[in-house]
């Protein structure tokens, strides 16, 4: 391995040459520091801090006394994955294709107009629905934007703010995309716990305390636990936010329009940087890859910047297609419909899982319900699947693998009663066979 150089800039310069070369691959190993500045000639703060940029620009990880390597591409999981032959899918995390609007049929309605270059990024018409829609939620002033979806929204708005190595509190467990988000873009996780309310204020205190930087909160139908934050928890996490106004806070509204609950605003009036994100793919369409955003000028300002008409802008064409659904009257009934099916669908699988002899303690909005084991969740996963139902075991949801090793995740948007039941039974088997004897 001919790592060259003198100075840090030289030595972390050689190091991404030969990574680009293929010399060095991922999760090869760098020598250590004190070695390979004895090597070189130079003190070993010198090796010490191109290895510290390497860290910082991607190109290498530390492993604590495992030394330093060349990170490799993380293997994420990722919704709607994993489910294949004639099982019956309790796993992808998707809405009800019956519950989703036509969005060709609202591409061709209106008045759309091809845009060209230099053009307003954000269609005037969506934008004034959503700044009425944000308005009602929102007593301070913001700017609206447009993103492609939450999880693109979230990471610019990190990325606006926030550098590699920066720590963000988020859930947990936690939704797939958002630790796709931090893994990828470098940042560390700091884990807050969530119960029935949504996240703990203790556990979001010590997560702030700890040195986090911005804050990622799903207000209700938390994915994948279901949890909504009630009014109290959420004034709660004002108070303990209060106290950190210079931290980011993100809040991904993911299912506002078919939610059972209401919103609750976690965002202080003294925090100076913060995006309230609503996304439609739940109940106009996972194709449709578009989010409103409201946030604060600076917020609004950068990310606008990431966003531009002749860059990056969400097609005019999906925002046309957005506002024609979301001021139509049939696609609003078809909300309330989907508001009370999922509701129900819920409440029946909960119900049957009671009636075997598993408990789901609160009560969840959304496509999921989360449910502790008190076996193994992947041995659950693996006999589910063996039975012809496919689930998705809890440890994908959290930083740490071993924790909720018996907890799993069950999509419950398509759930009939006889499936439900057929299920509940199911999984109350393979719990009793899985458990030790006596």
């Amino acid at each position: 391995m001919a790592i060259a150089g003198t100075t840090a800039a030289e030595i972390a310069g050689s190091v991404r040459d030969q990574v680009a070369s293929g010399a060095l691959a991922p999760r090869a190993m760098l020598p250590p520091v004190r070695a390979l500045a004895a090597e070189l000639g130079v003190n070993r703060n010198t090796v010490a801090l191109a290895y510290r940029r390497l860290v910082e620009a991607g190109v290498a990880e530390t492993r604590g006394r495992g030394g330093t390597v060349i990170s490799a591409v993380p293997q994420l999981a990722r919704e709607g994955v994993g489910v294949g032959g004639g099982s019956v899918d309790l796993a992808s995390g998707n809405p009800d294709p019956e519950l989703l609007p036509d969005i060709l049929a609202a591409a061709r309605s209106g008045h759309y107009r091809q845009p060209l270059y230099g053009m307003p990024a954000v269609d005037e018409e969506l934008a004034a629905w959503a700044s009425a829609d944000f308005a009602e939620d929102i007593e301070q002033p913001f700017r609206t934007l447009v993103a492609h979806g939450a999880v693109d929204a979230t990471e610019r708005l990190l990325n606006a703010h926030l550098t590699r190595g920066d720590m963000v509190a988020v859930e947990d467990p936690c939704f797939l995309a958002s630790i796709g988000t931090l893994r990828l873009n470098g940042y560390k996780s700091a884990p807050v716990q969530v119960d029935g309310a949504g996240m703990r204020p203790d556990a979001l205190r010590a997560a702030l305390e700890g040195g986090a930087r911005a804050v990622v909160c799903t207000p209700r139908a938390h994915n994948p636990t279901g949890a909504s934050l009630t009014e109290e928890r959420a004034a709660e996490l004002r108070t303990v936010l209060a106290d950190h106004p210079q931290v980011l806070v993100i809040e991904d509204d993911h299912f506002s329009a078919v939610s059972a609950r209401p919103y609750h605003r976690i965002t202080p009036a003294t925090t100076a940087r913060w995006a309230l994100v609503r996304s439609v793919s739940k109940f106009l369409g996972p194709d449709l890859r578009l989010a409103l955003i409201a946030a604060d000028a600076e917020s609004a300002t950068r990310l606008e910047a990431r966003l531009s008409v002749g860059t990056t802008w969400v097609s005019r064409l999906l925002q046309h297609a957005a506002h024609e659904l979301l001021v139509d009257p049939g696609v609003q009934e078809l909300h309330e419909r989907a508001r009370a099916a999922y509701a129900h669908r819920s409440s029946l699988l909960i119900q049957r899982l009671h009636t075997h002899g598993i408990e789901v303690p609160d009560r969840p909005d959304g496509l999921n319900i989360w449910v502790e084991l008190d076996v193994d969740s992947r041995s659950v996963v693996q006999a589910l699947a063996e039975r012809g139902w496919a689930v998705r075991p809890g440890h994908l949801f959290v930083r740490d693998p071993s924790a909720h090793q018996g907890a799993i995740r069950i999509t419950s948007s398509t759930i009939t009663e006889p499936k439900a039941e057929a299920f509940a039974s199911e999984l109350a088997a393979v719990i009793a066979d899985l458990r030790p004897v006596p």
